[in-house]
């Protein structure tokens, strides 16, 4: 009799160590609120297929396997960039193109220049002749001294006519090569977009934990490489395991029983003889039906575990034991 105590002792002491405790209630003899619940990371990452640019829909080439253990910084999944590269291909080819035409035109607008310039000259040149010729014509008849006073406003027209003509092409080639550097801009805009989203094309967690997969909504299936995925759709989820917590409910006959704070028992029902200490972090101000086939209401409540512990995983069943005095 003395050995089996002996070992009764041994195994209670093994129990209370290995950073979980003992029931510290189980000689209290207090009320309790039993519930089963289901863990879950307090801090959870979603991954949605974001918006890259113009491209709407990516097809998964690389994904990690379901259920690794991550550390923030590691790649988890890798989206295609085969319609990217082409786009980035074409786009340096227009660019090219775009640049060439820009070099031909401010040559075509120079020679367009020069011409409207020699024509200026040339103008300016028959003006000045046609007033010497009127100068000239004073001591003619009056007749004469007409044609020559017409033809000298007839040379004033023509000359303030080119270089209307000089001043309205300035104006349009300025602008016609605005627009073409313009459209240079965009092009290289695009094409600057394009090369930065190929880094992004790689998704990196920025926390630790596990890499969970979610469901395809279209297939209903797990996401998988090969798959298309619209933006806006979930990917993937990477729940942080230091902080963890459990989704439960309570009756609605014992909603007045707890409050915030409150000092919970937490149990895995993979291991019943080990205590998690925990305490109410949340209760619902709704009170609704337990499921669908039941007519039980009851109130949503999220109880923090105080400690971190490595077996706790998100998806694990759990009873929760809530000490009332009431």
């Amino acid at each position: 009799m003395k050995k089996l105590s002996i070992i009764g002792l041994l195994s209670l002491a093994l129990a209370c160590s290995d950073g979980a405790k003992t029931d510290k209630w189980a000689s209290v003899g207090e009320n309790r609120v039993i519930e089963t619940g289901e863990l879950a990371a307090i801090y959870s990452k979603a991954f949605v297929m974001p918006r890259y640019g113009y491209w709407f829909e990516m097809r998964v080439i690389g994904l990690l396997e379901h259920g690794a253990i991550v550390n923030a910084g590691d790649s988890i999944i890798q989206l295609d960039p085969t319609e990217i590269k082409k786009y980035i291909i074409d786009k340096e080819n227009e660019l090219a193109t775009q640049q060439a035409a820009e070099q031909k035109l401010s040559v075509d607008l120079e020679n367009r220049i020069s011409d409207l310039e020699a024509r200026v000259r040339s103008e300016t040149a028959a003006f000045n002749l046609k007033k010497i010729e009127m100068e000239s014509s004073r001591f003619e008849s009056a007749r004469l001294k007409k044609i020559k006073d017409l033809e000298f406003k007839q040379a004033g027209i023509m000359l303030e006519k080119e270089k209307k003509k000089l001043e309205m092409c300035k104006i349009v080639n300025d602008n016609d090569l605005k627009i073409q550097q313009i459209r240079i801009r965009r092009i290289q805009n695009d094409l600057n977009n394009a090369c930065n989203i190929l880094p992004a094309l790689t998704l990196r967690t920025p926390v630790s934990g596990i890499f969970q997969i979610v469901r395809n909504h279209r297939t209903g299936t797990l996401v998988k490489i090969g798959d298309n995925i619209y933006s806006g759709n979930r990917l993937a989820l990477v729940p942080e395991l230091k902080n963890m917590k459990v989704n439960t409910c309570i009756n609605e006959t014992d909603f007045l029983k707890i409050e915030l704070g409150q000092d919970v028992s937490v149990r895995l029902d993979a291991m019943p003889k080990v205590v998690f200490d925990g305490k109410v972090a949340y209760i619902g101000k709704l009170c609704h039906l337990q499921d669908n086939k039941s007519r039980q209401k009851v109130f949503d409540v999220e109880v923090n575990i105080t400690r971190s512990d490595e077996r706790l995983k998100p998806g694990m069943t759990v009873s929760c034991e809530f000490l009332t005095r009431k």
